[in-house]
């Protein structure tokens, strides 16, 4: 997400506190924000993939997903 989109996400929110929004800014609000979580979570997934943990004994293992049960 760039810094152009993020600075709109934070237009729309003062616009709609001060005056109210359109229908159409509604939308765009809407993809924005939904643009902003998709990258969020895209960063967090990217981030948690490189994470390894350090056994006792010496050995590195990859941190993978946790099986409910």
């Amino acid at each position: 997400m760039d810094d152009l989109s993020i600075k709109r996400i934070n237009e729309l929110y003062k616009k709609m506190k001060e005056v109210g929004l359109t229908e159409e800014e509604k939308q765009e609000q809407a993809e924005l924000r939904s643009a902003y979580i998709a990258a969020i979570r895209a960063d967090l997934q990217s981030s948690l993939a490189s994470i390894s943990i350090q056994n006792e004994d010496g050995t590195i293992t990859p941190l993978t997903k946790k099986n409910k049960q």
